[in-house]
């Protein structure tokens, strides 16, 4: 390039530097767009959620099962705990003492109950049964707030109390509201017992309160059948974890119900908690661990389902951020277990609230049914690989930080680097750059040798254009090759020496392409105008939807094509390669990519963009460096020179003697020629 090309490429590169300084929104125009998604994505709600009231006005005066009556004052009426909500308090575990607690339903007297005859959901017992209605109670730690439901003794909603969905985290109140992995009527997980050949769930049974300590954060629920049949699940929350105790106990089912027949369902819909959709979807999908085979997954893109092929270790429910982990203290079983994800039709109601719906029905392994117990530790948090890796049963595999070498490179390399600077109290911003400006420096000597063979390239192609108007015959193919590959080996150069540290570069692209779309780190912090690094970055609202683009504009996407389009024309004029005959033009194939880039990533990670705008623009600063102090390709064409006029008067002035390799390559391309000939003979004949 000449001093102009220069030039006008650090002018284009300050441009775009001052366009991201200067443009950037304002705070208040950020509080503006952040507004205005937070009312879109209210109105997309507005019809469900104002469905969802009008049913709970509707609702009938339903019956609390178990211990619990409602609170009554002087006239015999339910005393209100707000609005919806009624008192009600626990008549036999405290007595004398007014415990009490708030449901969000009607709840009679005990003398005012209904006396409704329904079936309970089970072919266990034919006789009629009073309808068991939900009721919820609540434990609560430092960190989880679980509701459960006395309807089959069940985890009926999960919150996480640090953290906050993307919808409350645009309102930018300062308050953490909490994020709710999944509400009540999202999740299932009762027992399917086969008792006497014919089987039922636990999910409908009435369970009684036996026990339930919220300051020791702990609650019992048991359920009583025929013959001193008893079934106890038993959860306890601890402060400062993710996990819920999960205990299961059964007895008195011996002779009746084989110990292979006892079942964990466990099912969940997760509701939505990003900004897109589309990209929670993308990456959410069921986990679980083989005890002998190791990790594995279902997929990630459509509806999926294996039986399992060994014992399995723990189960998880994966979505983008967050994740649910079931993990006994003894292996599933593998006999009846069975994983799945599914996805909902389009347009339906719970396409537009949930990400995917999660099952897994496991073989609980009991030993028998007349007295079984069994330990299990539930997981609800963050998808943070450190705290992930801390309870040292691989619960990290999880994350997509990419297979084999590329997985390697980032827990090794990248993560470390990358959570040093932000120890160093760096914003997360400016950590991804100096992150970027390290690793380019550690791979610049690979840039070195890549333009140094691109420069050794441009000075042989007067020579190469000799040797193609020398043999412009298909005939002449094997001879033109020949005599290419002697001056390659007498001048130094080859064509593929600009390729191979370009394959040593790859593997960090690669890899930093899955690092940043999964690391906790990123999410809900802004940088510029990005007000979340882990979901696309928006400058503008379209108003309607551009197929395979979206709805939105990505200014770091935008930015990110630019700089690779340079970069691109930059490596087009110090490339020299022929083009071949019937072969497509790379030239322009090039130029389409950072076109195409900016459909692809106008919805990833804004942190994944910004990344590569920073890489791509340090890219070329460095090859502009390079050419202008470290390669003087003047004193490369005079070395060039001297190394081929010395090959040349070896050997008697035959040039530097062949190896036996080249002489097998020659001999073997000599005789592919004979036979052309030979072909092309035959045809004339014909």
């Amino acid at each position: 390039m000449d001093r102009n090309t220069v030039t006008g490429l650090i002018l284009i590169g300050l441009l775009l530097t001052v366009f991201a300084i200067f443009n950037q929104p304002s705070e208040e125009d950020q509080r503006k767009i952040r507004e205005k998604q937070r009312k879109e994505q209210e109105k997309k709600d507005a019809a469900a959620r104002a469905k969802a009231e009008k049913a709970k006005k509707e609702k009938e005066a339903k019956t609390l099962e178990g211990n619990w009556v409602a609170k009554l004052d002087e006239e015999g009426n339910p005393v209100p705990a707000g609005s919806g909500m009624v008192t009600y308090t626990d008549t036999t575990i405290t007595p004398n003492v007014d415990t009490t607690v708030s449901a969000d339903m009607f709840v009679p007297s005990a003398k005012e109950k209904t006396a409704d005859i329904a079936e309970a959901g089970t072919s266990e017992n034919k006789k009629p049964r009073a309808e068991v209605k939900d009721s919820l109670l609540t434990l609560e730690s430092d960190k989880l707030v679980v509701q459960f439901n006395a309807k089959g003794g069940s985890v009926a909603s999960v919150m996480l109390k640090e953290y906050e969905s993307y919808r409350d985290f645009a309102k930018n109140d300062g308050k953490i509201s909490g994020l709710t992995l999944f509400e009540a009527g999202d999740a299932v997980n009762e027992l399917v017992i086969t008792k006497n050949g014919r089987k039922f769930t636990t999910g409908n049974l009435a369970f009684d309160v036996a026990k339930y300590d919220s300051v020791g954060q702990k609650i019992v629920f048991e359920y009583e059948g025929e013959d001193e049949e008893m079934i106890r699940f038993s959860y306890a929350l601890k402060n400062g974890q993710y996990d819920l105790g999960y205990d299961i106990k059964i007895s008195g089912y011996e002779g009746k119900v084989s110990p292979q027949n006892v079942l964990l369902s466990w099912q969940t819909k997760y509701r939505q908690t990003e900004k897109l959709m589309s990209e929670q979807r993308r990456v959410s999908t069921v986990c679980y661990n083989y005890k002998n085979e190791g990790f594995s997954y279902l997929s990630e893109v459509t509806a999926d389902s294996e039986k399992a092929e060994d014992d399995i270790e723990w189960v998880n429910f994966k979505q983008s951020y967050f994740s649910s982990f079931l993990h006994p203290e003894k292996p599933f079983a593998k006999s009846g277990s069975r994983m799945s994800v599914g996805t909902f039709s389009e347009g339906s109601k719970e396409d537009g609230m949930y990400i995917k719906k999660y099952k897994a029905k496991m073989n609980l392994g009991l030993s028998n049914t007349a007295d079984a117990s069994l330990h299990m530790d539930w997981y609800f948090g963050p998808n943070d690989y450190h705290v992930l890796a801390s309870y040292d049963s691989d619960y990290d595999e999880i994350l997509n930080y990419g297979w084999g070498i590329f997985r390697w490179i980032n827990l090794y390399a990248v993560q470390p680097l990358f959570e040093l600077l932000q120890n160093w109290g760096l914003a997360i911003g400016i950590a991804i750059l100096f992150l970027t400006i390290i690793l380019k420096l550690v791979l610049m000597p690979i840039q070195w040798k890549m333009y140094t063979s691109s420069a050794k390239m441009r000075i042989l192609k007067p020579e190469i254009d000799e040797l193609n108007a020398k043999y412009p015959n298909k005939e002449d193919a094997m001879k033109k090759q020949q005599e290419m590959m002697t001056l390659y080996r007498e001048s130094g150069a080859s064509p593929l020496a600009g390729c191979v540290p370009m394959l040593i570069q790859m593997p960090i692209l690669l890899a930093v392409f899955r690092f940043f779309p999964s690391t906790f780190d990123l999410r809900q912090k802004g940088f510029l105008w990005a007000e979340d690094l882990s979901s696309y970055d928006s400058i503008a609202t379209l108003g309607f939807e551009i197929p395979f683009y979206g709805d939105h504009v990505s200014l770091f996407t935008l930015l990110m094509a630019g700089t690779t389009l340079i970069y691109t024309m930059i490596n087009q004029s110090n490339m020299t390669t022929p083009q071949q005959p019937g072969m497509p033009n790379m030239k322009y194939i090039m130029y389409f990519f950072p076109i195409m880039m900016i459909f692809f990533f106008n919805n990833y990670s804004s942190g994944l963009s910004y990344y590569y705008f920073i890489s791509t623009l340090s890219s070329i600063l460095i090859m502009i460096a390079i050419k202008r102090f470290f390669v003087d390709e003047e004193k490369l064409k005079a070395k060039m020179a001297a190394r081929k006029a010395a090959a040349q008067s070896d050997n008697g002035g035959k040039g530097k003697k062949k190896s036996k390799f080249q002489e097998r390559l020659e001999q073997m391309q000599k005789a592919q020629q004979e036979q052309q000939k030979a072909r092309n003979q035959a045809k004339k004949k014909k």
